[in-house]
């Protein structure tokens, strides 16, 4: 929350600071030509406002998608891992209970490494590299049991679940890098600047300042552009991704 507020309020402050300097300028420009001061600006405005819609609803739309794309792929890897927990029954009896264990502490360090992203980066390195050595662990485990079982259709099944178990972290730490590329940002950023100076400069038309425009106009721009950081980023603000996670936790916690 504390990191909610120092962004909200630094983008605010930021936006009314460039409203007010093109405020300024704009009641500058007015004094010394009254006449010429905003002729022709109507087209440019309408330009660089509707660019910076674009650009917004584009980068919001593309950030909400990567929302529900990384919350699916939690429920994704849920299933392939208890899929993989029930087919162990296809093993030999004295194989089982050690991979039965070995399967609890992968969850709990898979658990874990989500749930230290953010706030404890060595503790989830140190959760990452303990789910990859339990996940060979794992998978040379059920290589010898099946080995012992000797039947087609049973390695086909044990092998290929955890295949997909195993798939499944690459593609959610790929999910979780994948962002718009940087020029985006770039872009974006340059559009509200000139935005916001150019809502400015209009204000300028008037004797005194509209604080109800100003802040308005800030709060709002300010809150749009945190809500499309926020979705890209659901493990470090207000919009969090954790309630997903429920769906492990309590996998684990059926695992008997």
């Amino acid at each position: 929350m504390t990191t909610l507020l120092i962004v909200v309020t630094g983008l605010f402050g930021v936006i009314l600071a460039l409203m007010e300097f093109g405020r300024r300028v704009g009641v500058r420009r007015r004094h010394e030509d009254p006449e010429g001061s905003h002729a022709g600006l109507g087209a440019i405005e309408g330009a660089v406002f509707g660019l910076m819609g674009l650009l917004i609803a584009f980068t919001f739309s593309g950030a909400a998608a990567r929302f529900d794309a990384r919350r699916h792929l939690i429920g994704d890897e849920s299933n392939a891992i208890g899929t993989a927990y029930l087919l162990i029954d296809l093993l030999p009896l004295t194989e089982q209970p050690a991979l039965r264990e070995d399967f609890r502490n992968y969850l709990d360090a898979r658990i874990d490494y989500f749930k230290n992203l953010n706030s404890d980066a060595p503790a989830a390195k140190a959760a990452l590299d303990k789910s990859a050595a339990l996940q060979k662990k794992i998978w040379d485990s059920s290589v010898i049991g099946c080995a012992q079982v000797n039947f087609s259709a049973t390695t086909s099944l044990v092998l290929s679940s955890l295949n997909a178990m195993i798939d499944i972290t690459t593609t959610r730490a790929v999910a979780l890098q994948t962002h718009p590329p940087k020029i985006i940002y770039w872009g974006l950023a340059v559009l509200v600047i000139a935005s916001v100076l150019l809502a400015g400069y209009s204000l300028g038309e008037a004797e005194t300042r509209s604080w109800l425009h100003l802040l308005l106009f800030s709060s709002i721009l300010a809150i749009s552009l945190y809500v499309i950081l926020d979705l890209e980023y659901p493990r470090a603000g207000l919009i969090r991704i954790e309630a997903a996670d429920q769906v492990l936790i309590d996998l684990r916690n059926s695992m008997k």
